[in-house]
């Protein structure tokens, strides 16, 4: 009796006899024969001779295992019997008919498996190209959607993930460096991403259709591909054409919000912070996202949190979007005041105005002020007690601060705060400089309405309607008018031109003074604010002219100049009494400035003033240092400071930053660039000598609180610009007798408040550790240092790479830099005293 056999053995039998053949015949007749067989179970065309039993069969237990043994007989001798349309068609056509999941996994592991560079090789890169570009990917990505796709295991359905999304860098490792171009991620992701919206389409079809179908396997290769960093390129072309077929399609957004709601966990975080910025508008977000926050705490806790209160990254159309997302339904809004909340915290937290960076601080400030444009006025008088608490607390935070951008970013917050809340009609107003910062802030509140133009400007409407200003109404007066010739009726002086006398300035009825007494006993008798000024202008001319005069008053001129106040308003004050102090430091030195010392730690003294001294020490001292020329054997220093206020150093971190860089630049040897000036003769100075009156004395009560200053308690400001003022006298010491015992002072004291919580006196810290790199000759940073450098360098290491202030960690790179030259220098010259 003869055995039926079941399909899967035919199959099987059909298979290995096939095998067979290719392995041990030499005939082209039979090995292409054996091939065709092979493709027969792929063929689904009616006219085929296998059924549909037969195909399933062979695509479940004999396809892999036959793209396997094609790629180990790459090199085979029947391959060669095979024309080039043959190979075409039986050969690579295997590969690009079967299942595309099980295609893609052989030939993976064949171009990992095979030599490069090798023909094979070049082969099986030419197929995947075909693969890819034939649209295999949409095939595999929706065999997953029918549910259709293999019994697969856990494990199987990652590795098939890990290789269809990490694909450019499997080849690229494999391939390097002949990758071909499709395979690079900018080609690679976004048709990844069309394939994707193909198979969606496909689902909306489906869907439309009655079928049922699963988004499982495309959010895990959306998640998939994000988490690994591609969200960009993924969202670049599926975001818009979501945010289209969303617009008035009710299908399209159930499928896309199915799609994020699979995403697993692990990868929701990837997903959103890609898509989010990807989308044109919170309508567009809010129809793709649906409502997920409210389905899923991950997606609540990235929306509602990491991404307004950990990440600062995002620009501010971002917070837009997402805010008003939030914004936008009513069951969506309670996020909203809760958000709003968290913001108000964080903003007016002391903690984090101190140990936050300021670009964190001016993204937290953004988000809340959008937040709160975003309110109603029912939400805005339930919130009112809140929002108020967190002006006030938050204002006072961001004032105390030593930073200036923090404290203008507390002023402009408060008052879109106070104006927003209308608290009786009364409204906080502040005196700052604008600038593109304060004014984003400001138009934040009101991100949708039409910014009314300025009083002083026509608005564009007006001049389109051909309405004009009052200026243009104004019947042109008499010198606007052309003269076309003399009138008869007018007196011949009117036809005289008249004299320009803008630039005339009024004559003065007091007598400018010509002695320094005169000028001392002006500033403590008189009440004449026209003499006053006189005076004023005139005091640093004769304390120059007249340096033994000055030597006389110096002290007691000194004094009366730093308790001076501007009681009569005049231009220029605080310059023209800068320059005074200063000519008295450069002309009296030593006592004037052993008296500025002094007072610095005195009783009794505003911060203006405290800060007026060390702005005064750190000109004279800059003056002081220039080098003595051999034509009137004095410096000639800067010139007299005749406008306005002179702004201190410290207010413009560039300053000190441009000092720094200076002396970098200098100390930087560079091969090849060129002609060169000759390096510049050493020279004589008039700070070198006395140095250490200047730098000593400031170290010497810095520890010592008194009742109204207390330099290492609340008194920051003073601080940071106390040692950034330590910092430039070094600097301005390089090669003076005093220069190591300066360095190892400075470093000791800088040591002290390392760890400081103000980022003002932190940078102060580290411009002084960078001018002790520089000043110090190396031979003393290794004899006198030698127990601390090691110390420093891991201090410095820890700030460079975890310091919250992007210029404290541009600081300690440099310092870090200059302390491996200064090293470098003293261990391989230790015969040369410093980096010069």
């Amino acid at each position: 009796m003869m055995q039926v056999l079941t399909p899967d053995t035919n199959v099987r039998l059909a298979v290995g006899q096939s095998v067979r053949a290719l392995t041990t015949s030499r005939n082209r007749e039979e090995v292409v024969t054996a091939l065709q067989t092979l493709n027969s179970y792929l063929n689904k065309e009616p006219t085929t001779t296998t059924t549909t039993v037969q195909r399933d069969e062979f695509s479940r237990a004999h396809y892999t295992r036959t793209l396997q043994f094609f790629i180990s007989s790459i090199s085979a001798d029947w391959v060669q019997f095979l024309t080039a349309a043959q190979r075409t068609e039986l050969w690579d056509g295997l590969f690009l008919k079967g299942p595309a999941e099980q295609a893609l996994m052989v030939l993976m592991d064949g171009i990992g498996s095979l030599s490069n560079p090798s023909a094979g090789l070049d082969r099986l890169v030419s197929i995947l190209v075909e693969f890819l570009q034939s649209g295999r990917l949409m095939d595999l990505l929706w065999s997953y959607c029918q549910g259709a796709g293999p019994s697969d295991s856990p494990q199987l359905r990652e590795t098939l993930l890990g290789r269809l999304v990490a694909l450019p860098d499997l080849t690229a490792n494999r391939l390097h460096p002949n990758n071909h171009p499709l395979f690079l991620p900018q080609q690679y992701y976004p048709l990844l991403a069309r394939e994707m919206l193909a198979a969606l389409e496909k689902t909306c079809k489906a869907l439309r259709d009655g079928k049922d179908c699963s988004l499982t396997f495309l959010s895990q290769t959306l998640g998939k591909a994000c988490v690994q960093g591609h969200s960009e390129l993924v969202f670049r072309d599926l975001a818009p054409r979501l945010s289209s077929y969303t617009r008035s399609d009710m299908v399209w957004q159930r499928v896309c919000w199915k799609l994020l709601e699979n995403v697993p966990e692990r990868w929701l975080e990837a997903v959103l912070t890609g898509l989010i910025p990807a989308v044109d508008g919170p309508d567009a977000l809010g129809r793709i996202m649906g409502n997920l926050v409210l389905k899923n705490k991950k997606a609540q806790f990235v929306v509602t949190h990491k991404l307004l209160l950990l990440q600062y990254r995002h620009e501010t159309r971002v917070l837009r979007i997402l805010l008003g997302y939030l914004a936008q339904d009513r069951e969506r809004r309670p996020l909203l005041t809760q958000v709003l909340r968290s913001l108000c915290q964080t903003w007016a937290n002391p903690s984090a105005v101190k140990h936050t960076s300021l670009e964190q601080q001016m993204y937290v400030s953004r988000a809340l002020l959008l937040c709160v444009g975003l309110l109603n006025d029912t939400e805005l008088q339930e919130l009112r007690p809140e929002l108020l608490q967190c002006m006030l607390g938050g204002m006072q935070s961001h004032l105390d601060c030593s930073v200036v951008g923090v404290r203008r970013m507390g002023m402009v917050v408060g008052e879109c705060l106070s104006s927003r809340m209308d608290l009786d009609g009364t409204k906080l107003k502040f005196e700052y400089e604008q600038d593109d910062v304060t004014l984003e802030l400001l138009h934040l509140m009101t991100p949708d309405e039409p910014q009314d133009p300025a009083p002083h400007r026509m608005s564009p409407d007006r001049e389109v309607k051909g309405q004009t200003s009052p200026l243009q109404e104004a019947p042109p007066t008499a010198t606007q008018q052309p003269r076309a010739g003399p009138d008869p009726d007018l007196d011949s002086d009117d036809e005289l031109t008249p004299y320009d006398m803008s630039a005339d300035q009024e004559m003065s009825k007091t007598a400018p003074p010509r002695y320094l007494r005169d000028c001392l006993e002006a500033f403590l008798t008189s009440e004449e604010p026209e003499r006053v000024e006189l005076c004023l202008r005139a005091v640093e001319g004769l304390l120059r002219n007249n340096p033994s005069t000055a030597q006389e008053v110096g002290v007691q001129l000194t004094k009366v100049l730093l308790h001076m106040e501007d009681r009569y308003n005049t231009a220029g004050f605080w310059g023209l009494r800068q320059a005074a102090m200063v000519a008295l430091v450069v002309t009296d030195c030593v006592p004037v400035t052993e008296y500025l010392t002094t007072e610095f730690f005195s009783m009794n003294y505003s911060i203006r003033q405290r800060l007026d001294i060390l702005e005064v020490l750190a000109m004279s001292a800059q003056e002081l240092s220039q080098p003595i020329t051999a034509k009137d054997g004095l410096s000639k220093g800067v010139s007299p400071v005749t406008m306005g206020m002179i702004p201190y150093p410290g207010n413009d971190p560039v300053d000190w930053r441009q000092v720094v860089e200076r002396r970098i630049q200098s100390k930087t040897t560079r091969i090849s660039k060129g002609v060169t000036r000759p390096p510049a003769k050493a020279s004589p100075n008039r700070y070198a000598p006395v140095a250490g009156h200047f730098f000593f004395p400031l170290l010497r009560n810095y520890d010592r609180p008194q009742v109204t200053f207390d330099l290492m308690g609340g008194d920051h400001l003073v601080l940071g610009r106390l040692i950034q003022t330590l910092g430039l006298l070094m600097h301005l010491a390089v090669n003076a007798p005093v220069a190591t015992q300066m360095g190892r002072a400075l470093l000791d004291f800088a040591w002290a408040v390392r760890y400081h919580v103000d980022q003002t006196v932190r940078r102060g810290v580290l411009f002084a550790v960078c001018s002790v790199f520089l000043s110090m000759p190396s031979q003393s940073l290794l004899e006198e240092l030698s127990d601390q450098l090691l110390e420093t360098r891991a201090w410095l290491a820890d700030v460079a790479e975890s310091d919250s202030d992007a210029d404290c960690r541009s600081l300690a790179v440099q310092s870090l830099v200059l302390l491996e030259k200064s090293l470098k220098a003293g261990l391989e010259n230790p015969a040369l005293g410093s980096l010069s």
